[in-house]
C-alpha cells in the first residue's frame, strides 16, 4: 500500500502530559499598545475596503460562478503547498467523476474532491460564526480525512517505519516535531485549543482580521491533528476571512502564500521562536515575528484581492471571452451568434432563456442550438432546463479568460 508525504514527520513515543502552560503560546494577539499595531490596523482597514469593494463590484450571477473557479484554485494552490500538483483541470474532471487510470493520480483527485467539499461546506455557511472553536477544527478535518482514499490515510515515520492510521477528526496522541519546533505534547493539545478559541472566537470583525494570523500560525504550533494541519489551518483562514470581511469567496489567500510558499514557511518558523528581548513584547514567543507575519499574510490578501478585481475588469474580461468565442466560431466549435449570447449575459449578469432568440435573431430552434454548444463547452451553466443561463469560468479555459490564475495546461 502506498503511502504519503505527511504534513508533519511524527515521532512515535507514548505520549504523556507534560504539564505545558498555556502561556507557552502568548502573545496570542498584537495589542493595541504595541508597537506594530498602527501599520497592521491600516492594512486590515485597507484590506477590509478593497474585499468590500470587489465583491460590490461583481453581480451575484458572476459571484456564484466565480466562487466555484476560485474553490477549485485554492484548492489547486493549498495542496500544492504540501507537495500535491494536482491541476485544476484534473480537479475539475473529478468533480465530473472522470479518473486517471493512474491509482497515484487518481488518489489526488480524491484528494482535491475531498477538499472542495469542505471548502463547498464552509463557502455556504457550515461554521459561520465559529470558525476558530475546537469543534470546527475538528469537523474540517473529519470531513476531509473522511473523504480520502485509504492510502492517504497513512503516514510512514522516517525512522522507525512504523505505519500510522490518520482518523478523520481525532486530535493526535503521539507527540511531534515540525521542522525544528517540538509541539506540545498530545495530552495538552485539548486545553491549548481551548485558550485559542477563547483568544480568537470573540473578537470584532477588524480585529479578527488583523488576528487572523496570529490564529493561523497558533494553530499551526499547537500542530492539533497527527497529518492535515496545514490543509486545515488554510480552510480555518479562509472561513474565517470569508465572514470577517464578506468575502463571497472570489479570492483565495492560497494562491499567494503557494507563490511565496518559502517566505510561507519561513515566517511560521520564525513565530515559532522565543522572544527576542525586552522589547519583543511580555509573553514566551516573539511579538515582532507573528507581527512580521501579520503584515506578511495580509499583504498577500490585498495582493490576491487587487490580482483578482484585475482579472475581472469588465472591458478586459469582455475582450478575453469574445476573442476567444471567435476563434471557436472560426474552428467551428461553436455556431454564429455565440458571442452575443455570451455578450449580453456579460453585459446582464444573467440571461433568462426565452431572451435568447431575440438576441441571436435566428429564431429559437437555432437559440437553442447556440445555447446547447455553449453549455457543452461549460461556458454556461444553468440550475436547470427553465433556470436563466449564467456564466462559467471552466478550468480549461482558466489561462484565456483568466490568465495567471494557475500554470497553463490544455489537456
Amino acid at each position: 500500500m502506498a503511502t504519503k508525504k505527511a504534513d508533519i514527520k511524527p515521532d512515535i513515543k507514548a505520549a504523556h502530559d507534560r504539564g505545558e502552560s498555556i502561556g507557552l503560546m502568548e502573545p496570542m494577539l498584537i495589542g493595541e499598545t504595541s508597537r506594530h499595531r498602527a501599520s497592521l490596523t491600516d492594512l486590515a482597514l485597507e484590506l477590509a475596503q478593497k474585499s468590500a469593494a470587489f465583491r460590490s463590484s461583481l453581480p451575484p450571477s458572476l459571484l456564484t460562478s466565480l466562487a466555484d473557479l476560485v474553490r477549485s484554485m485554492n484548492c489547486y494552490y493549498s495542496n500544492l503547498i504540501e507537495g500535491h500538483d494536482t491541476h485544476p483541470i484534473d480537479i475539475e474532471r473529478a468533480l465530473k467523476g472522470d479518473y486517471s487510470r493512474d491509482a497515484t493520480k487518481r488518489d489526488l483527485q480524491l484528494e482535491a474532491r475531498a477538499h472542495i467539499a469542505v471548502q463547498h461546506w464552509i463557502d455556504n455557511g457550515g461554521i459561520k460564526g465559529r470558525a476558530v472553536t475546537t469543534d470546527a477544527i475538528r469537523e474540517i478535518h473529519r470531513r476531509f480525512c473522511e473523504a480520502l482514499p485509504e492510502d492517504l490515510l497513512w503516514i510512514e515515520d522516517p525512522q522507525t517505519k512504523e505505519r500510522v492510521k490518520i482518523i478523520p477528526g481525532e486530535l493526535r496522541h503521539r507527540d511531534v516535531a515540525v521542522g525544528h519546533h517540538v509541539a506540545i505534547s498530545a495530552p495538552a493539545v485539548p486545553r491549548f485549543l481551548e485558550r485559542f478559541e477563547q483568544a480568537y472566537g470573540k473578537l470584532g470583525k477588524s480585529e479578527t482580521i488583523i488576528a487572523a494570523a496570529a490564529a493561523h500560525h497558533r494553530f499551526a504550533w499547537i500542530h492539533p491533528f497527527l497529518d492535515g494541519n496545514g490543509r486545515v489551518a488554510r480552510l480555518m483562514s479562509h472561513a474565517t476571512l470569508l465572514e470577517a470581511l464578506d468575502t463571497g469567496a472570489v479570492w483565495s489567500i492560497a494562491r499567494g502564500l503557494a507563490r511565496s510558499v518559502d517566505v510561507y514557511m519561513g515566517h511560521l518558523a520564525e513565530c515559532d521562536l522565543p522572544r527576542r528581548n525586552d522589547l519583543d513584547g511580555r509573553g514566551n514567543l516573539s511579538e515582532e515575528a507573528l507581527a512580521e507575519f501579520t503584515n506578511f499574510f495580509l499583504r498577500v490578501c490585498l495582493d490576491q484581492v487587487n490580482f483578482m478585481e484585475n482579472l475581472m475588469q469588465p472591458d478586459q474580461l469582455r475582450t478575453r471571452i469574445l476573442l476567444w468565442t471567435e476563434e471557436q466560431i472560426r474552428l467551428d466549435k461553436l455556431p454564429q451568434k455565440s458571442g452575443a449570447i455570451l455578450e449580453a449575459i456579460l453585459y446582464r449578469g444573467e440571461l433568462p432563456r426565452g431572451d435568447t432568440a431575440a438576441i441571436v435573431g435566428t429564431g429559437e430552434r437555432q437559440a437553442r442550438r447556440v445555447v446547447s454548444a455553449l453549455l457543452e463547452q461549460g461556458v454556461l451553466a444553468s440550475e436547470s432546463t427553465r433556470a436563466p443561463l449564467r456564466l462559467a469560468f471552466p478550468a480549461t479555459l482558466a489561462s484565456r479568460w483568466m490568465p495567471g490564475l494557475f500554470p497553463d495546461r490544455t489537456a
